[in-house]
């Protein structure tokens, strides 16, 4: 009865909130992380009123719905795109991720040498900020794409490609970051030892969708159960997260792959429509409003009172990270500059990968020596940039791309 009181409550305020964004001329994201916003500023003042909302952050059934959110975003995505041009951006996308990590990675680095005391943990609190402020969230730059239409675009893809580089990426910084908080250096061993997984993940997925998904899309035509189609792709789906998992990757580049290999030559076009008009319904529908509201929800306002200098340096640094070192990495491979600066801005968004971290550094104690203001507000400080870095993504996107073209028929 809660969860379905929850659900009703989250999916009437985004949806309300989304539509006055779309009719406000923003993208329907902006309402969703805002609804968020709102709901988790009401239930803290109004926690009598509302008890069941302000208990979500830590909810582990609330943590699972927002997971299935990224599931099914990562897997709607996959289905949209086609393999064949996210090998011909992948060059391009690699180095976007590569300067759109080392470029923020350096310049978190450099704030907390700035701004944090000597300590013995100075260097894990360092590495904290240059790591939070590196990683893109790929839900939030994917969704962002679709609603200004742009998703299949030259940019766009380069976009995408770069975001799930930025997320294999990603873990060699979670790898080194996780070691400093132990207090053991990340050796070379275990960089080499991640690498070798992440190439054993993509080896067996591209396998599987280049081998396997043809002779499954023709098995499929042979079974008469109803909706047999959607349920292969969530159980490919599924399988390569699970794959993803065990290899110590991210559950998203699982769900990502499986859908990109689920495209007009594995099924007949007919049967390709239908699947992907369910996977965007069940996601835009249901599960996508309440991940962004779940993001929204996370937002503490405490580092603005507290330390308002550092965290608007945190904010102009983490856009000016991304806006320039991916931005200049794309000019840099032959995009034109509007396309370079929606590069820029569209890796700018952070949202639950660093919700995450902080999370694992704030249980890990990272933020709890000595009285310093900035440490002891770290945390909050760094939910304000991923919740801001993700409102603001989609109007920078929005003013650089223009209007969103009409919807197109399928």
């Amino acid at each position: 009865m809660e969860l379905f009181f929850i659900l009703l409550i989250l999916l009437v305020t985004t949806r309300t909130f989304g539509e006055v964004a779309e009719r406000l001329g923003q993208p329907g994201l902006m309402g969703e992380l805002v609804a968020g916003i709102a709901l988790g500023t009401f239930a803290a003042h109004y926690q009598d009123a509302l008890p069941q909302i302000s208990g979500l952050k830590t909810s582990p059934v609330f943590s699972t719905i927002t997971d299935l959110g990224m599931f099914f975003i990562m897997l709607f995505a996959g289905v949209e795109l086609q393999p064949s041009k996210l090998v011909e951006y992948s060059k391009g996308a690699l180095a976007v991720a590569l300067f759109g990590m080392v470029v923020p990675m350096g310049l978190g680095i450099g704030l907390g040498y700035l701004f944090l005391p000597e300590s013995d943990a100075l260097l894990a609190q360092a590495v904290f900020l240059g790591t939070a402020l590196a990683i893109t969230a790929v839900p939030a730059t994917v969704r962002i794409l679709m609603d200004l239409g742009q998703l299949e675009s030259p940019s766009g893809q380069i976009i995408i490609s770069a975001a799930v580089f930025d997320d294999v990426l990603s873990l060699v910084l979670l790898a080194w970051l996780t070691a400093l908080i132990g207090g053991e250096p990340a050796d070379g061993a275990m960089i080499l030892l991640l690498l070798a997984k992440v190439a054993l993940f993509f080896l067996i997925t591209i396998l599987i969708g280049v081998f396997l998904y043809p002779l499954g899309g023709r098995f499929i035509r042979l079974i008469k159960q109803k909706e047999f189609e959607f349920s292969a792709l969530l159980v490919g789906a599924l399988a390569f997260s699970v794959l993803a998992e065990l290899l110590e990757l991210h559950f998203i580049v699982g769900a990502f792959m499986a859908g990109l290999f689920f495209g007009r030559n594995t099924v007949d076009e007919e049967t390709y429509r239908a699947v992907r008009d369910k996977t965007s319904a069940m996601t835009f529908g249901f599960l996508a409003p309440i991940f962004f509201a779940s993001v929204g929800l996370h937002l503490e306002f405490s580092a603005l009172t507290e330390v308002p200098l550092f965290v608007v340096i945190l904010l102009i640094t983490a856009f000016a990270g991304k806006f320039l070192g991916s931005g200049l990495a794309a000019r840099a491979v032959g995009l034109s500059w509007q396309d370079s600066a929606a590069v820029g801005a569209g890796m700018s968004a952070r949202g639950a990968v660093e919700l995450v971290i902080a999370d694992i550094a704030l249980k890990a104690g990272l933020f709890s020596s000595g009285d310093d203001p900035v440490i002891n507000h770290m945390f909050s400080a760094v939910v304000i940039m991923a919740v801001v870095t993700t409102l603001v993504t989609p109007w920078m996107l929005r003013r650089i791309y223009g209007p969103a073209p009409p919807a197109k028929s399928h």
